[in-house]
């Protein structure tokens, strides 16, 4: 029996992956300004410079990864 190959690289299913991370913090980022602002309106502009340095952090975690998976063979 001949077993099956797998062309391409594991890397870019492992980054395939590890996308769902990054999405879902943004997801839960945003959800929860949404559900801030629907509780306190007056204070959404603090929570939005807040939101958007996380979803800042939660995007470079997820470009690391993206480099990651191209430099590690």
């Amino acid at each position: 029996m001949v077993p099956m190959l797998i062309g391409g690289s594991l890397n870019s299913l492992g980054y395939g992956l590890a996308t769902l991370g990054p999405a879902l913090g943004v997801a839960w980022i945003f959800a929860s300004v949404i559900n801030g602002t629907a509780r306190q309106p007056e204070a959404r502009p603090a929570m939005m410079s807040t939101a958007f340095i996380g979803f800042a952090v939660v995007e470079a975690l997820a470009l690391f990864g993206f480099v990651l998976a191209f430099i590690v063979k």
